[in-house]
Order: structure tokens, then sequence, then C-alpha cells
């Protein structure tokens, strides 16, 4: 017999699991979805119902599952170059003023950027290719760009490079021809941009063991966590800034008034003292 939904007990308790393994906090509107979602687990993995999977999935067994699990819950569509105002910024007046400072030798030459929760991998390879474009101001320096997310599927899907037309809406079509290679109703990254990126998986709730960045975007991912979690996101956040670095934001992650810390530059735009 055909699952319909979980009940409400049975949404609380995935609910609860999910707030614990990774700070979201999943309306209870949602509980359809959701519903929908744990379902394919469960036929992917023959498990008799909601209960048996739940069980599993909070074993030690569970490990096994638990990033297909978490997966299924968070992935979010993402696009290349969505918000097109945050790239411009970057490729003008944060390179220009990472040489003024590298000028004035206050700086070396290097630039460290960080895409946090960055999915299927748009947002590090935007970054990547508006870094490309300056690459005649920026000879000689040394760029690193790590993308991070949670679900070991989405990474593997930001290292092949490989994208459907749907992602590049926000694209300039001559930027997709100069990038991209067409086969099958596919596009793939070319290697020079693909190589500027690194990635590896990291939870936002835990601190990322990496030296500090110049410039961190955290867009359209935060909407989904509580206060609580949301508090504790930017408190790792701005501790992997350099001072004077900028934290790039999404215009619906319900944070503005969680940033004291930090001086405003613009709407989406804030530097670490």
């Amino acid at each position: 017999m055909e699952l319909e939904r979980l009940t409400p007990k049975q949404f609380e308790r995935f609910q609860t699991f999910i707030y614990d393994c990774c700070g979201i906090k999943i309306d209870s509107s949602k509980i359809t979805l959701v519903s929908n979602r744990i379902r394919r687990r469960l036929n992917a993995g023959a498990f008799a119902d909601f209960d048996a999977y739940y069980q599993h999935l909070t074993s030690k067994l569970g490990v096994t599952e638990l990033d297909s699990f978490l997966d299924a819950i968070t992935t979010n569509e993402t696009s290349y170059f969505r918000t097109a105002i945050h790239f411009d910024w970057l490729k003008n007046e944060f390179v220009k003023e990472l040489l003024a400072e590298k000028s004035a030798g206050k700086r070396e030459a290097s630039i460290r950027v960080w895409s946090a929760a960055c999915s299927s991998g748009e947002e590090p390879y935007s970054v990547a290719i508006c870094l490309s474009e300056a690459s005649v101001l920026l000879r000689g320096w040394n760029i690193y760009i790590l993308g991070t997310d949670i679900s070991e599927s989405s990474l593997a899907t930001a290292r092949e490079a490989v994208y459907r037309q749907r992602t590049f809406r926000d694209m300039d079509p001559s930027r997709v021809n100069r990038y991209f290679t067409e086969s099958d109703d596919t596009w793939r990254l070319k290697p020079n941009i693909a190589q500027m990126v690194k990635f590896k998986n990291h939870n936002l709730m835990k601190p990322l063991r990496e030296p500090p960045f110049d410039c961190i975007f955290v867009r359209n991912v935060l909407i989904y966590f509580d206060r609580q979690s949301k508090a504790s996101v930017i408190d790792n956040l701005v501790r992997s800034l350099v001072p004077g670095g900028y934290l790039v934001v999404g215009p619906s992650e319900g944070i503005y008034d969680m940033l004291g810390m930090l001086t405003k530059r613009a709407p989406f735009l804030y530097q670490k003292p």
C-alpha cells in the first residue's frame, strides 16, 4: 500500500532530526513536501514504512544513508550569475580594492573566496568566471575559490561541472558560449575555469577548518534556518573572514538585524572591521 504522508508525530521526529543535523528548521506547512521526499528514500532502500526508515536513519547503520537523506530534504534550485549585481561588484569594485591594497603594500597577491552552501557549483564557478575575466589585472595572483555543501551528491555534480540549459537563465549567452562546451543538450564547463574551484563537504553549523577568506558568499540558504541556527552560522562565517573581508548575503536570508558586528556597505554587502 502506498504511504500517503507522515503523521504529525512522525513529521516532528524527522523535523527534530534534521534540525539537530544541520540547523535547518522545516516548517510544519512542508509536511507533504517532506513526506514525498522521504518516500523516495523508502523506495530506494525498500523500507517498510516511515518508522522503519527513521529507526535505520538514527541507528549506527544510518550513517551511510544520512547524506542521501539530507540531499533529498535540502536540495535547492540555483543558477549561474543569480543576482547579477553581486558578481558585478566582485569583478569590479572588489578586484579594484584588492589591487589598490596590493599596490600600497597592505596585502599579498592572493585572493580567497568561499561559496558557502554552494549546491551544484553554479555560484563558485560564477565567481571563477568573474576572476578569470579580470585575469589581466590579476596576472601573477594566487586565486583560491572554495565551494562547500553538506550534500555529497550536490558536490559530485559540482565537480563534474556538466549542466542543463535552465541553469543559464541569468547568464549572458555570450558567456555560455565562451565558457561551456555543448553536447547532447548538456553544457560542460571548460577545464580552465573548473580547475579554479575546489570543493569539500561542510556543515555550516560547524567552523570551517581553513585559513580566513577575503570574501564569503552565503545566499539563498539561511532562509531555512531559525534564528538560533542563523546566529551560529553567522558566527562561524565572520570568524572565517579576514579583517576587512566581505560577506555577500542573499536578499531573503533574514539576517540583516543580526550583522551588527559588520559594517554595511550595500544592501547585500557587509564588511568585517
